[in-house]
């Protein structure tokens, strides 16, 4: 491990606003779980996650555009969100928390309701491995468990095949499809799903890749 990444390491340590744990404390009750709003950011603002967040861009871009709303980032890579802390220590944005932990682990998190929104912001892909997909049903079914009922799905990809999977999967299990676009910065949308981009996702589009995106909500039964 390289120098620079054990100095992110220790500083990511100190950030109030960074929760991570070992694997064998999972079997403990997570102290927020349920009262993020009365006990970490203070207000009964809604609450929206991005998954697989990397350094937090859509966290961060979302978190400065609407303080009246609470962002959580989650994401397993240390580095990556030290990137996200810093921005947050900085600015000093205090509706924004981040969880550095794997995605399977998020009913240890959050309990049932808390959660009014997800962002999927270009994931993995997991060829040949669907179940893995976080849009998989099996995923799918741990965010039914923390969401509110309606509660928006985001998804935002650069591969074709990851979207027109989740469209399928939205389709065959009954979910409610509000956007669906496989080129959204040539579909004539506007808002955040356009408003902000991440590192990669700038290349992406200056090489002249489409971006696909799907907005859904779960169905309830």
């Amino acid at each position: 491990m390289s120098k620079k990444k054990l100095i992110h390491f220790q500083e990511n340590l100190t950030f109030p606003f960074l929760f991570q744990f070992r694997f064998h404390e999972l079997d403990k009750v997570f102290h927020l779980k349920g009262s993020w709003g009365e006990k970490f950011f203070g207000n009964a603002n809604p609450i929206i996650l991005e998954l697989g967040c990397g350094k937090g861009e859509y966290t961060i871009g979302l978190a400065r555009s609407y303080r009246g709303r609470n962002f959580i980032g989650m994401d397993i890579k240390g580095a990556r969100l030290w990137k996200g802390c810093r921005s947050v220590k900085e600015e000093n944005l205090g509706n924004v928390a981040f969880i550095r932990s794997q995605i399977d682990h998020l009913e240890h998190y959050f309990a049932m309701g808390e959660v009014s929104e997800i962002w999927i912001t270009f994931p993995d892909p997991q060829p040949g491995k669907e179940r893995k997909r976080l849009t998989s049903p099996r995923f799918l079914e741990k965010f039914k468990n923390v969401m509110k009922p309606g509660g928006i799905i985001h998804l935002k990809t650069d591969d074709r095949d990851f979207y027109e999977y989740t469209l399928k999967i939205a389709t065959e299990y009954g979910h409610e499809t509000f956007v669906s676009s496989n080129d959204i910065y040539n579909s004539g949308t506007t808002g955040d799903v356009t408003g902000f981009q991440t590192h990669y996702e700038n290349i992406w589009l200056g090489i002249g890749k489409k971006i696909c995106y799907l907005q859904f909500s779960l169905k309830n039964s």
